[in-house]
């Protein structure tokens, strides 16, 4: 596919999950996507895998974060195709804001995301998600 369709495909991605639209975004992925989230200490880290582990990453995210996801701009070179963009919210269990400034590498082939890395401040994350002794705020 060209460079214009892969960076279209990721567009349309980040817009299905704006929407919260699953069936969009299943339609966009491969059966065999994986996801990996770098970092410790915080609800999201991991590597998912599949239809499933997408899912799960979704649930997780949805089920412990409040987050406004901003992609700013998409970089192409070939299949991979990198997009900086920015995130707020608060992770739920804690009530703590974050603030976080982000990039996906993301591969494109046939036309679906087969996968995704992100580069993300998982110093921030892991702030949010951390229990003061008292609990939460």
């Amino acid at each position: 596919m060209s460079i214009e369709k892969n960076i279209q495909t990721v567009k349309d991605f980040f817009a299905a999950i704006g929407r919260g639209d699953k069936e969009a975004l299943l339609a966009l992925v491969a059966e065999d996507i994986e996801w990996i989230i770098p970092g410790k200490d915080w609800p999201l880290a991991g590597t998912y895998r599949g239809h499933a582990g997408l899912a799960d990453l979704l649930e997780t995210a949805s089920g412990s974060m409040e987050t406004s996801t901003e992609p700013r701009e998409f970089v192409a070179q070939g299949d991979r195709v990198l997009v900086v963009g920015f995130a707020s919210g608060k992770v739920k269990a804690t009530n703590k804001p974050f603030e976080d400034d982000w990039i996906f590498a993301i591969t494109v082939t046939d036309g679906r995301l087969t996968s995704i890395r992100e580069y993300i401040d998982t110093q921030a994350l892991a702030r949010a998600a951390q229990m003061d002794a008292s609990g939460p705020v």
